[in-house]
């Protein structure tokens, strides 16, 4: 299992990209946050910021990388381990995962 916590952003059941952070806790609990748009995709700048408003921040020297699900039907996601940042005030989560 991939060391938590982890960002991953996929494209949602709608069809638009999809940020949340996986922490361990039920998915339910997960920050997340919806870019409302399927393209272009969610920039790096732009990931990061996002990061930042649910309170997380890559991990040092860590980098965005794509990954797919198994099974008959793969899904494409990018995925970077991540670490909380001291400053959490006024973050909320809205919603499960994808």
């Amino acid at each position: 299992m991939a060391l938590l916590p982890e960002a991953r952003m996929v494209l949602d059941v709608s069809g638009t990209w999809k940020l949340f952070v996986l922490t361990g806790y039920e998915p339910r609990e997960w920050p997340v946050h919806g870019f409302n748009r399927a393209e272009p995709v969610p920039t790096v700048p732009e990931r990061a910021a996002v990061l930042a408003a649910l309170g997380y921040a890559a991990r040092d020297g860590a980098e965005w990388k794509w990954d797919a699900t198994t099974g008959r039907r793969r899904r494409m996601f990018a995925k970077i381990p991540v670490r909380p940042v001291a400053d959490r005030s006024g973050v909320t989560s809205s919603g499960g995962a994808a």
